[in-house]
């Protein structure tokens, strides 16, 4: 009852000429329009499809999800909006923020963690986890955008990515002794790797760790902890590296998948010219890459994939050159000064 109110006061008050120009803030008045009551955002917005305001009540009409952190939901939107509060001085950008600032404080779990949407675990997958910290960072340094928060409101924040950034350092996965990397889900009690969608085995991931060890290198003055968590994660990426096989993707016949089709496939083929890769997931105890099936049966070979399956998800990436070859000098060359 309370959004449709707000539709139509938005609709009314704001947009009352649906043929007038649309204004500069025109993005922050639709993300108002979007904010669940619990203060966060759904996620999967495209708010560059909406062109005039009666494009986006209409979708709304028809539209209802859940608040999350996944796929940059909630965290992006108060970036937005405190921007938009610093260059117009408009209050409800600022109330707005505040909403999904207090929904993030409010969802970290003990642990210092906070659930993505499709299982409720500590969740770097897309990096949510990440995603959050660095706000709270921004906060906490005062930076521009964020110079309305008060005192009380920014030591909570202060607060909340203190016990974040322990989890993060306890999260990271031991084998036989020496500190690896991390999985895209952790249990919130034991901190221990787990399974997320059916696909989604526990894992050391290829793909989500580059995140956070970015995370920690922009620490400024690092403890020896932070220092040995990016040290023992680069060794581990430098020792992962896939260095004799290309993936190629190719145009197949159209294929029908429930309500989408597939026009290509994707394969692997050994070249030992190819540039290095890393798989999305390792065993944890062999450090073999693997691949899973939705039925949750891991096999180790991408071609072990179902069509669906292999083209539908990232199964390896090559971020985690860049981390090598130039953050880890650069952040190196900082710490040694």
């Amino acid at each position: 009852m309370f959004r449709f109110l707000f539709i139509i006061f938005f609709a009314n008050s704001v947009f009352s000429d649906s043929h007038s120009d649309i204004s500069s803030d025109f993005k922050s008045e639709i993300i108002l329009l979007f904010q669940n009551a619990d203060g966060g955002w759904p996620k999967n917005i495209k708010w560059e499809q909406f062109k005039t305001s009666k494009d986006a009540i209409s979708y709304l009409k028809e539209f209802s999800a859940k608040s999350t952190i996944d796929n940059n939901a909630t965290y992006t939107e108060i970036r937005v909006l405190s921007r938009s509060y610093t260059e117009t001085k408009n209050s409800n950008y600022r109330d707005a923020a505040l909403l999904g600032l207090k929904f993030i404080l409010r969802n970290q779990h003990n642990s210092g963690g906070w659930r993505g949407s499709d299982v409720d675990a500590i969740t770097f997958n897309d990096n949510a986890m990440i995603g959050v910290m660095e706000l709270l960072r921004e906060i906490k340094q005062k930076k521009s955008d964020f110079n309305w928060i008060d005192e009380k409101i920014r030591k909570k924040c202060q607060n909340s990515l203190d016990k974040a950034l322990s989890l993060v350092l306890d999260c990271q996965i031991v084998v036989n002794g020496k500190k690896t990397a991390w999985c895209q889900q952790h249990h919130h009690l034991t901190l221990k790797p787990i399974k997320a969608r059916t696909y989604e085995l526990p894992s050391i991931s290829g793909a989500e760790s580059v995140g956070i060890i970015r995370y920690l290198m922009k620490i400024e003055q690092p403890s020896n902890e932070i220092i040995e968590s990016i040290e023992s994660a680069i060794l581990w990426f430098r020792q992962s590296a896939i260095k004799d096989l290309r993936i190629e993707k190719f145009e197949i016949e159209p294929v029908q998948y429930k309500n989408k089709i597939i026009k290509h496939d994707i394969r692997t083929i050994t070249d030992i010219n190819a540039k290095p890769i890393w798989a999305r997931f390792y065993e944890i105890k062999t450090n073999l890459p693997f691949f899973c099936n939705r039925d949750g049966i891991k096999v180790y070979s991408l071609n072990e994939v179902k069509l669906e399956r292999r083209t539908g998800y990232s199964w390896y990436s090559s971020s985690p050159q860049k981390l090598l070859d130039q953050d880890y000098h650069n952040w190196k060359r900082n710490i040694n000064r």
